[in-house]
Parts: C-alpha cells; sequence; structure tokens
C-alpha cells in the first residue's frame, strides 16, 4: 500500500449521548476555548474526560447519520479513487485526523492524501486543524509524503454544484 487517502470529516455528537453530559460538555468546551486553554486543572480534566466519551461513543446509522454518512463517503471514494481510505474527525467522532493519518502508516502508506469535503475558506478545521494535524504527523512520521489537497478552486466547487442543480432540475 502505497498512498492512502485520509478524509478529514467533522464530526457530529451522537443522538444518543446523554444531554446533561453533551450540554455540560459543550459548556465546558466554551470555557475552555475562552481561556485559551487555561482553565482550571478539575474543569480541564472533566473536559477532556466527556471530549473521550463523546469521540468513543459507539456509533450506528440511527444515533449518528453524519458518521454513516462519512463512512458511506469513504466507501464511495475507495471505489472511485482505487486506493484505501482512512476517516478522521475533527471533533465528537474517533478517530481524530492525527489518529487516522496514524493508523494509515501502520498499515504501510508512504504517500498520505489528506482530502476534506470542507469546501471553502473561512473555516478554523480546513485551514488550521487539518494543516495542524498534518505538521503534527509529519514529525511523528518524516519518512512518509503528506499531501493536504485542498482549498479547491471555487471554478470546480461551482461547476459541481451546478451539475447538482442540473440533476435536479432534470429530475423535477
Amino acid at each position: 500500500m502505497d498512498s492512502v487517502i485520509v478524509l478529514a470529516m467533522h464530526g457530529a455528537p451522537p443522538r444518543d449521548f446523554p444531554s446533561a453530559e453533551l450540554h455540560e460538555f459543550f459548556g465546558l468546551h466554551a470555557r475552555h476555548e475562552a481561556s485559551g486553554g487555561q482553565t482550571p486543572p478539575a474543569m480541564a480534566e472533566r473536559y477532556h474526560d466527556l471530549e473521550a466519551r463523546l469521540r468513543d461513543w459507539p456509533r450506528t446509522e440511527g444515533n449518528d447519520p453524519f458518521w454513516a454518512g462519512s463512512m458511506a463517503l469513504a466507501e464511495a471514494l475507495r471505489q472511485a479513487s482505487g486506493h484505501p481510505v482512512e476517516v478522521g474527525f475533527n471533533e465528537f467522532c474517533s478517530p481524530d485526523v492525527g489518529t487516522a493519518m496514524d493508523a494509515a502508516i501502520a498499515a504501510g502508506a508512504k504517500r498520505l492524501m489528506v482530502v476534506t469535503p470542507m469546501m471553502t475558506h473561512g473555516g478554523d478545521h480546513s485551514e488550521v486543524d487539518i494543516p495542524g494535524a498534518i505538521a503534527e504527523a509529519r514529525l511523528r512520521h518524516p519518512e512518509v509524503a503528506f499531501d493536504y489537497i485542498w482549498p479547491f478552486p471555487l471554478e470546480d466547487i461551482a461547476a459541481f454544484l451546478v451539475t447538482q442543480l442540473e440533476r435536479h432540475l432534470r429530475e423535477a
């Protein structure tokens, strides 16, 4: 296995995660972000515990349709490209993008092509988080080639959307 695609997805909380814990997580997340990560140790520990619990929650099509859609997209991408595909999530779901890259490398990948369906500029995940995960993976695996296939040309995004609009009009 020479080249592997790493599909970097957003992630979503599962529908059956306990709501009180989810609300607590989002409250702690807001405090953690506002403080620049400088929260009291007990608060930081609780935040990270809830984050781990949320990420590792068992996923099904019923409790997390976004996760199921991500897996379906990965399979379609594998079939269309002929390359193995690993899925990583920016938040709420495991594995994270870095762990997905590590798994691909552990399986023998010598080149990782990281791609995301996030299409436009202005998002922290596509502009900050994914490049950061790639930079960290490069440090762990200097022998591996990394390509971040983003951003996409706006003309290509527009052409894709026009194709979808035309399909809709034909079928309507």
